[in-house]
This record gives structure tokens, C-alpha cells and sequence, in this order.
């Protein structure tokens, strides 16, 4: 029985003894910025993308979240002026809300006396150079949604050829050490081009959405106007 305790033990101690060799003797941790420098030349052109990326996204959100800020009861406001005859104090009230739907309003009340026809021109000119406004840059923004990830795409490519080279100029049998590794820091740029096109096209995605809220929201204001224009009191 003691005999058997002791094998157990020593059994024990040499297991213990290699885990901690292993864990000595392991793999190295790689850094992340190990990692962006293995990546190459491909590395650069996506480092600038991804701060275009954000630069573009930070401003049309903070731009898109002022068009979208629309004192309430403004709509009710100016309807009460117009009906009032005060046209000037509708005018002034549109030029301190500074918002596309209050452009809009304005650019009406500018021409009220006008046919109606003209009037309604007029709103949807100004509503097509404010939309115009609202979409700024994003064009771009989608560009980088999709060309990080085949930039990246071609940084791997280029990055196989030369590991690949490599391994045919090596003399004698080649390690799986200089195999993997050709290949890891190949593939970092494709994973570096995704981790920029799927954070830059769900962000496009979502300043669409917020320029159709306000889109819609400055179509029913003119309804709404040019409803009010038509009415007997005017």
C-alpha cells in the first residue's frame, strides 16, 4: 500500500514538473502590435482608412443628430403665425431653429404670395440641396465599407507569394515553423481589412436609416405647409 502512495506521488510530481517545462518551454505570446507590423506595406493604406472611417462616421452622426433636433410644437408654432398674418415672426422663428425642415419653411414663407405651384418648387429645391447636405461624405464612407476588405484581401495575396517564395529558396526540408509563419502574417491584413469593412458598413447602414427619418419628417413638415397655404383664412 505505501509502495503504491509513493508511485502515485512521484507520478505526480514528474507530471507537475512537465506541465511547468511546457509552460516555460511554450510559444511566446504574440503581440497586437507585432501583429500590425507583420502585415506589411498593406497595413498602411488601412490604418488611413480606418481613421477616414471614423472621422466620417463621428461627424455625419453628430451633423445628422442636429438636423434631427426639432423644437416641439414647431410646426404648430408657425401655423398659428401664418394664420396670424405674422409671416415675419414665422420667418425669424424658422431662421433660429436652423434645421432642414425649418429651411424649408422659410424658402415657403419667402414666396408665399406666390401661385402655389411656385411655392411647392421652391420647398422641394431647397429640400433637395438639404438632403444633399444630409449625405454628405457617405459615399466615401461606403467606398471604405467595401475596399478595406479586398485591400486587405491583397495584402494576403501579396503576402503568400513572398512566404511561398521564401519556403522555395530555403534549402533542404522546410520547417512547419517557416511555413505557419508566412502564413499567419499573411493573413493579417485580410483580418485587419475586416475588422475596418464590417464596423464601416454597419455604421453606413445606420446613418441611411437616420437621413430617411429625417427625410421623411421634412416631406410631412412641407405636406403640412403647404396644406396650410391652401386653406380659406389665407
Amino acid at each position: 500500500m505505501t509502495s503504491l502512495l509513493l508511485q502515485i506521488t512521484t507520478t505526480a510530481a514528474d507530471t507537475t514538473a512537465a506541465l511547468a517545462e511546457g509552460a516555460e518551454t511554450g510559444p511566446e505570446s504574440v503581440r497586437l502590435i507585432d501583429l500590425a507590423l507583420a502585415g506589411g506595406w498593406a497595413m498602411i493604406p488601412l490604418a488611413l482608412l480606418s481613421l477616414a472611417a471614423i472621422y466620417i462616421f463621428v461627424e455625419r452622426f453628430l451633423t445628422l443628430k442636429k438636423a434631427a433636433r426639432n423644437p416641439d410644437g414647431f410646426n404648430d408654432r408657425i401655423k398659428r403665425m401664418v394664420l396670424a398674418g405674422d409671416i415675419n415672426g414665422a420667418k425669424m422663428l424658422c431662421a433660429q431653429t436652423n434645421t432642414p425642415v425649418s429651411h424649408m419653411i422659410e424658402k415657403g414663407l419667402t414666396r408665399i404670395g406666390n401661385p402655389l405651384k411656385n411655392i411647392e418648387t421652391s420647398i422641394e429645391n431647397v429640400g433637395k440641396i438639404e438632403i444633399s447636405r444630409l449625405e454628405k461624405n457617405l459615399s466615401a464612407l461606403a467606398t471604405i465599407a467595401g475596399a478595406a476588405p479586398m485591400l486587405g484581401f491583397l495584402g494576403t495575396v501579396t503576402g503568400m507569394i513572398s512566404a511561398f517564395i521564401a519556403i522555395a529558396q530555403a534549402e533542404g526540408s522546410v520547417s512547419p515553423k517557416l511555413l505557419s509563419g508566412g502564413i499567419y502574417e499573411a493573413m493579417v491584413t485580410t483580418a485587419a481589412g475586416l475588422i475596418i469593412g464590417l464596423p464601416a458598413y454597419v455604421g453606413y447602414n445606420y446613418l441611411v436609416s437616420k437621413i430617411d427619418s429625417i427625410v421623411h419628417a421634412m416631406e410631412y413638415s412641407s405636406i403640412e405647409f403647404l396644406d396650410l397655404l391652401q386653406e380659406p383664412q389665407l
